[in-house]
């Protein structure tokens, strides 16, 4: 039997079909040509952390499923986005992965990170068991703001990459806000917000010094996941052009969303085609071995990626950024100002120094939301989830 089982039928485009074009190709904040580029675009979609479906992994929660084909496809979305992330803050944005090539030590501590397995902190088991608390079941289907939610909640864990996660809601970006969550904290905050949390959980396996390497900064990196819905049943066209320029913006993690039926990670377009990693392709789960390094070749999509028509794009989707410094913050912001003044460009959030009025709560996604916030944020689950339909396989 082959290691790897298709779902369905993933379009896989031969290098050739990538369209001869004058346009030019974004991937993730970078600017590529057809005609000059081929093998650096390549290199750089390779390079991206690519999450499926897997089969065979421990039980979820001792008992619960083995794979998570059918229903973790968003899950695995989520894992990409924030994937990218890790790598921006560990290796770098221009860091290209060789296959056979010996990565740096760190490289196999992000993707370690992702391993299916309990302990990891990001795992397909950690984001369907704290799903639970967002009223998950599991093996339940995600929309791409219940996954933000998730990993927002994860990553107070992961006290090796301290990273700041915000996420916007009511379609709005406070950086006021932003700014006061990217003040150092101290150390051992994840313990402190999860008391019941296992060690192994905590550490990761990572010497505890790791977790305070960055203690001197003024910024913690940030993460920004911008959950939108960008028309009723289809994206309404007056947001394309912005979102074609959130891919060309330097601090662009992507885009989590798909179709109606599927879950894809969107990391860059050409013309008016999405360009995406799609995770609906069933392996093997793999175990590190004891020096914590892995057969790597599975997490990353060795042929041209899939592309879709930007007007297929479900309404329901969540946007990405990441700010290294506040100085990419401080550009992101200018960016963002400067996209509100283009002809033609819907924009698809407000970004505000303050708060506005109607926010009950300075912190909107605090882990322990009061009765308003609560109901506000099942409001945005139940909007976007009922959008998206389990595969029938």
């Amino acid at each position: 039997m082959d290691a790897a089982t298709l779902t369905y039928d993933t379009l896989r485009f031969e290098y050739e079909d990538f369209p001869e074009t004058k346009e030019p190709v974004w991937i993730l904040g970078r600017k590529y040509s057809v005609f000059t580029e081929k093998e650096e675009i390549l290199s750089d979609v390779t390079s991206r952390l690519w999450f499926t479906y897997r089969k065979n992994f421990p039980a979820i929660g001792g008992t619960g499923p083995t794979s998570d084909t059918g229903w973790g496809c968003m899950l695995r979305c989520g894992q990409m986005i924030f994937a990218q992330a890790l790598v921006c803050r560990h290796l770098g944005r221009d860091w290209r992965w060789i296959k056979g090539k010996r990565q740096a030590d760190n490289y196999f501590n992000v993707l370690n990170a992702f391993i299916d397995k309990k302990d990891s902190y990001y795992s397909i088991h950690q984001i369907a068991q704290m799903g639970v608390g967002e009223g998950k079941s599991i093996g339940q289907w995600y929309g791409p703001n219940t996954v933000a939610q998730v990993l927002k909640k994860l990553a107070t864990f992961d006290t090796w990459s301290n990273l700041a996660v915000h996420i916007a809601m009511d379609n709005t970006v406070v950086m006021e806000e932003i700014r006061r969550l990217c003040q150092p904290s101290s150390l051992g905050a994840g313990a402190a917000a999860f008391p019941g949390a296992e060690p192994e959980l905590l550490y990761n396996g990572h010497p505890e010094e790791a977790a305070g390497r960055d203690g001197l900064s003024l910024w913690k990196p940030l993460v920004l996941l911008i959950p939108l819905r960008l028309g009723l049943t289809e994206i309404n066209e007056a947001y394309i052009k912005t979102l074609k320029h959130c891919f060309m913006m330097p601090q662009s993690l992507g885009v989590i969303g798909g179709k109606p039926n599927s879950a894809h990670y969107f990391i860059g377009y050409v013309g008016e085609e999405l360009i995406y990693l799609d995770p609906h392709t069933t392996q093997p789960a793999v175990e590190p071995d004891e020096r914590g390094c892995l057969p790597d070749e599975s997490f990353h999509c060795q042929h041209p990626p899939c592309r879709m028509s930007i007007a297929e794009l479900d309404p329901s989707i969540a946007v990405g950024f990441f700010c290294n410094t506040e100085e990419d913050f401080n550009d992101w912001c200018q960016q963002i100002g400067k996209l509100s003044l283009v002809r033609g460009a819907l924009p698809m959030f407000e970004l505000v120094e303050r708060q506005p009025s109607h926010f009950s709560n300075p912190d909107v996604l605090n882990l322990t939301p009061d009765s308003s916030d609560a109901d506000r944020l099942e409001r945005f689950f139940d909007s976007e989830d009922e959008d998206f339909e389990i595969l029938s396989l």
